[in-house]
């Protein structure tokens, strides 16, 4: 397969910023496939893909070189250089539900990832990981021992090499240290119905409120809880007919689609956050 370089670029907006980008590429004969921008409160902002195939540099070349010939002439510039054909290593968190798991895991091969562990507090889908060949640790959590297990989170995310975390319907609140190990690299997913439907059981709140849409969202983790910045959401319209059995039923399906675009997104470096929101090319 051919390779690619991905470069995401944030910086102060000023006159000709495009220009002496796709000049840089050009210079050393770098094939454009792929480029957006965007502009706002005064920051632009650009995500920009070639091709590696005649490209006149070496890989470990290009972040210097573009820093000493294009980002010095910027104010403010912040940059960050990946290349498609390194495979990112996920962690799954999961507990006891496995659509999302399960859909995942029949999407590995499209994700390009490595996914070397699945962490859980419950033992309910370690057979799911057994089937798929992937190391699963069971570490329950409690009051008493939240720390301690959390610590142990990060000792194999660590060891495995891990680049970024999905929670997978994981029902456990992460700690402070855990998300600031991991910033703008941890994918939860939930139900659309916040603020409305809080706490236990919102599909049976929604029921009982007649709820005319139910959706599904997914976001990077912050320490804010459910706050984070959104990647990708998506709605299904329902009736008075249907029972929270089918409810439940459509909002697991739009979990999975959900979640699974947020990954890809995240995978193909096609996200840059900005305060707290996303810009998704």
């Amino acid at each position: 397969m051919s390779a690619f370089a991905i470069l995401l670029i944030s910086c102060q907006d000023q006159l000709g910023i495009a220009a002496k980008v796709t000049s840089f590429l050009a210079k050393y004969e770098g094939n454009i496939v792929d480029i957006d921008q965007h502009v706002e409160d005064n920051k632009y902002f650009m995500r920009v893909k070639w091709s590696l195939t005649e490209f006149g540099l070496q890989r470990h070349e290009i972040k210097e070189k573009f820093e000493l010939e294009v980002a010095k002439t910027l104010s403010k510039t912040e940059i960050h250089l990946y290349f498609t054909d390194a495979k990112p290593k996920m962690a799954i968190f999961v507990s006891k539900a496995s659509h999302c798991l399960f859909d995942i895991l029949a999407r590995q091969d499209a994700y390009q990832i490595e996914i070397p562990l699945i962490i859980s507090n419950h033992q309910v889908l370690e057979p799911i990981a057994k089937a798929f060949g992937i190391p699963f640790f069971y570490l329950p959590i409690t009051k008493e021992n939240k720390a301690e297990m959390e610590q142990k989170q990060l000792e194999l995310l660590k060891k495995h090499q891990v680049d970024f975390v999905v929670l997978a319907r994981y029902m456990q609140i992460l700690s402070e240290a855990l998300i600031c190990k991991f910033p703008n690299k941890i994918i939860n997913i939930h139900h659309s119905f916040l603020p409305a439907f809080p706490g236990a059981k919102p599909y049976h709140q929604a029921f009982n409120r007649g709820v005319k849409i139910i959706g599904a969202t997914s976001h990077y983790v912050t320490t804010k809880l459910d706050e984070g910045p959104i990647i990708e959401q998506d709605v299904a319209r329902v009736s008075h007919s249907d029972s929270i059995k089918e409810l439940i039923r459509q909002g697991k399906d739009l979990e999975k689609i959900v979640l699974s675009r947020a990954i890809y997104n995240h995978v193909n470096r096609k996200i840059i956050t900005y305060k707290n929101k996303t810009f998704v090319f």
